[in-house]
């Protein structure tokens, strides 16, 4: 039985997006918020890679990623054999200046084909009023479009990367989410967010999901994690799960991971990816 309707899926075929998917009640995603909080209360908030493939160093977000009416929803778009190829934070607090520039996913990534979704889950509130993703639908349809890399102190993509076409931002569409619920986005589809005014966090964690027929073209070898069916291709090397939050072996083995992808994601820039 399909998860999402046929018209949901339509929607995404032909604009590149679907939201709002339910997935977490408001209680389940202020669990997630808190735990995401009482490590930051003793470590820090996460910086640098640690905002990146963050499930293989926290057990609770390794589960996350293996949510059943998350995969339903991405098994109906790109297919039963699922890889779980990365994730991120993305935390605009109250009163940041950051923000992300008007981007297609697929740019560094190095991966194809292009059959590649995320979801975007909301662990707050995702709104006009603290900075939410606005999309321009119907722009994953476009080829790989040039970007210029801009690394602007306040952007919070790798390279500080734009597109270098004019966007209409008139054609935006703006997904807000509440706590607990999902967007679905295709790899090509431009996208971006403001910056955050208000006085309460925005908190989002992005799930790349990826069918296991799709290739890393831009290095050598890449990792993954199957996360439903079965990985006929091997073409990533495949991620253990963190034995506990933060373990040694955790921590070691997510640093050489994303040590592989800053590789990756970073070829040719003529810098390291910011801290």
């Amino acid at each position: 039985m399909k998860a999402l309707t046929d018209a949901a899926i339509r929607q995404y075929r032909d604009l590149g997006y679907y939201s709002p998917v339910s997935v977490l009640s408001a209680t389940q995603a202020a669990e997630l918020r808190a735990k995401l909080e009482a490590y930051e209360a003793g470590a820090g908030p996460l910086a640098g890679t640690l905002r990146h493939k963050s499930h293989l160093l926290f057990t609770w977000l390794n589960d996350l990623i293996r949510h059943p009416r998350i995969l339903d929803s991405v098994e109906d778009i790109i297919g039963p054999d699922i890889l779980c190829w990365g994730s991120s934070f993305f935390i605009k607090e109250p009163r940041d200046p950051g923000f992300v520039s008007w981007h297609q996913d697929s740019t560094y990534w190095g991966l194809e084909p292009s059959d590649i979704v995320t979801a975007w889950i909301a662990f707050s509130d995702s709104t006009s009023v603290n900075g939410a993703m606005r999309v321009v639908p119907g722009t994953h349809k476009l080829d790989q479009i040039p970007h210029q890399d801009t690394f602007t102190p306040n952007n919070l993509l790798s390279r500080g990367q734009e597109v270098m076409v004019d966007v209409d931002e008139r054609q935006a569409v703006m997904l807000e989410l509440a706590a607990g619920e999902v967007s679905l986005h295709h790899v090509r589809l431009i996208h971006g967010s403001d910056p955050n005014p208000s006085d309460q966090r925005r908190i989002g964690f992005a799930i790349r999901y990826i069918p296991t027929y799709v290739r890393q073209v831009a290095g050598t070898h890449d990792s993954a994690t199957l996360v439903r069916g079965v990985d006929r291709f091997g073409h990533f090397e495949q991620e253990q799960r963190p034995d506990a939050d933060m373990s040694e072996s955790a921590v070691a083995f997510h640093a050489a991971v994303t040590d592989v992808h800053a590789q990756i994601l970073m070829r040719d820039a003529g810098r390291e990816m910011r801290p």
